[in-house]
């Protein structure tokens, strides 16, 4: 509906004045209309014309043209276009649909991106869910969507890891057989933190990490799988990226199309920064190779370390171009930490200098810091995280403390919902008892909130019936209205790829249906057949929304 009312309006203008003007409809508060405009302010100053007196022209014009659709247009304060459907447009706009921009294009949806060897922190668990909301966004729009996990599997925090396990093991791949299958996930990261600490606190332990992280880049290069070392790395890493599947089937969320491990793409990416370090597009520096992003209001960062080893930059140019050969994507997103958005745009800017299509077509997100309520920043060097178990369980402590219930749905709609309601962009502090309550805008309100219409529709005699000619009361025409804004909201969520739209419209949506049920009888009313379609077309949008987020939406609580 809202399309084609900006296309009457740009028609309009067309007709009346010959000018071409983009035109973009809002949502005013419904005393106002269901749509406005401030067009009319746009052209009148190019006009020569009072914007009133343009309003006026315009909505006489519209009122001819769409009399079908459009009930009353009002010309308010300045210029500005109130815009009231017709109830018959209204109905006709329940049954729209997002629009689907990205229609048959190849969309890559790069997140959570955990490192085997480490502990999986909570913003790890953030990048999830959100990457996971974005891919589902990005297939709403019509795209064709690959998702991917990225991460370093060769490294000096594999060094460093490595030299601990290595001390624990003295070189016995059997050792490994007395860690238990539940313990392993923890037992890596205390290895990790015991690395780092040497690596920072003790020189000698420093240059033997070293000498350990070459020795992993090289079985690498050999296919080592025999010796000690290889067998005792490839069990390890095993058993990083089996926690991951598991923790990621305990999410829910959608499988990963594909896990790329650092050490597939570091060759790739190496022999190209050598190769274009010959075009001028990297340099020597103090016996590394950089690129000087000064040039371009950047800065210079290394991409092969003064020992011939690809930095982390050169390790993201082999990802991009393995992208770009493999899948020859119309747009790649990739969702890291905030920290990392200098870095990104240093690493894109490299490549743009000789593979500009894959760089340009490549969008970078970031999010802040995740928090607990009342915890301070943490570091996974200094093994003092807060991990993404730790908001998983203090989301089922709170829920159990509230309700009783081990309920696993109603803890993964809390922690879902309470990343994804907060803009992309921002820290994020969760509070475990505030994302678990059934009041206020949270996951299990709106999984109740679904429950209950449900509960209300099985109360039903027969099957509902499609809304038709409909003449609405007061009440009925603003759950109507409110239920339209649902296809308006994805697509500016898909947009300006920023999920917390949705959720923002889902709460507004439940809380606009509490106050109709409040105030009109469903069951037994002399309306109920017009009311129970509405209840249902209610229920089925908001359990569109919480499946765009990933959130079940449970037909009894």
């Amino acid at each position: 509906m809202k399309p084609s009312i900006e296309a009457a309006v740009a028609e309009a203008v067309s007709a009346l004045y010959d000018t071409e003007v983009s035109v973009f409809l809002t949502r005013p508060e419904e005393q106002f209309g269901d749509y406005a405009t401030n067009v009319a302010l746009q052209l009148a100053k190019p006009l020569g014309k009072n914007p009133r007196e343009v309003a006026d022209e315009i909505a006489d014009r519209l009122q001819e043209s769409l009399s079908d659709q459009i009930k009353t247009i009002a010309v308010a304060g300045p210029g500005f276009l109130n815009i009231t459907l017709t109830d018959t447009a209204l109905t006709t706009a329940l049954s729209s649909q997002p629009e689907q921009p990205l229609s048959g294009k190849t969309v890559l949806a790069e997140y959570s991106d955990p490192n085997p060897f480490k502990p999986l922190h909570a913003g790890h668990l953030y990048t999830t869910l959100v990457g996971d909301t974005i891919a589902r966004l990005m297939e709403t729009a019509g795209a064709n969507v690959t998702r991917i996990s990225y991460g370093g599997d060769v490294g000096l925090h594999v060094g460093k890891a490595m030299w601990s396990i290595n001390k624990f093991t003295q070189d016995e791949p059997a050792v490994l057989e007395t860690v238990p299958v539940g313990e392993r996930p923890t037992w890596l990261g205390e290895r990790y933190v015991e690395g780092n600490n040497a690596y920072e606190d003790d020189e000698t332990s420093k240059a033997e990490i070293i000498a350990v992280n070459k020795k992993v880049y090289e079985l690498h290069n050999t296919n080592d799988h025999e010796t000690p070392f290889a067998q005792i790395y490839w069990t390890c890493r095993t058993w990083s990226y089996e926690y991951f599947d598991q923790l990621y089937a305990e999410l829910q969320v959608h499988p990963f199309d594909r896990t790329i491990p650092e050490s597939e793409i570091a060759p790739l990416g190496l022999e190209t920064v050598k190769a274009q370090q010959a075009n001028g597009i990297y340099e020597e520096s103090e016996g590394a190779i950089v690129f000087k992003g000064e040039d371009y209001g950047l800065h210079t960062r290394v991409f092969i370390n003064s020992q011939g080893l690809p930095t982390y930059e050169t390790k993201d140019v082999g990802l991009i171009l393995t992208k770009w050969q493999d899948y020859n994507f119309d747009r790649s997103i990739v969702i890291t930490a905030s920290e990392q958005a200098q870095y990104m745009a240093v690493m894109l800017k490299s490549v743009e200098q000789f593979e500009p299509e894959p760089a340009l077509r490549t969008t970078h997100l970031t999010h802040g810091m995740v928090k607990l309520q009342g915890g301070a920043k943490m570091s996974s060097r200094k093994g003092n995280i807060v991990s993404a178990l730790d908001i998983l369980s203090a989301a089922a402590a709170a829920n159990l403390e509230q309700t009783g219930k081990e309920s696993p749905e109603t803890v993964l709609g809390a922690v879902k919902y309470a990343f994804l309601k907060n803009r992309l962009g921002g820290d994020i502090v969760y509070d475990p008892l505030e994302s678990v309550s059934l009041e206020g805008n949270s996951g299990p309100y709106l999984q109740y909130a679904h429950a209950r219409a449900r509960s209300i529709l099985r109360k039903r005699d027969s099957a509902t019936v499609p809304i038709e000619n409909a003449d609405f009361t007061e009440g009925e025409r603003t759950l109507v209205r409110k239920i339209t804004e649902y296809s308006e909201t994805v697509d500016k969520a898909i947009s300006e790829l920023l999920p917390h739209y949705i959720c923002t419209y889902l709460y507004e949506l439940a809380q606009t249906f509490n106050r109709f049920y409040e105030h009109n009888r469903v069951i037994d009313d002399e309306r109920e057949v017009l009311r129970l379609a509405l209840v249902e077309t209610y229920a089925d949008t908001l359990k569109n929304g919480l499946v765009v987020l990933g959130i079940h939406a449970p037909e009894e609580m």
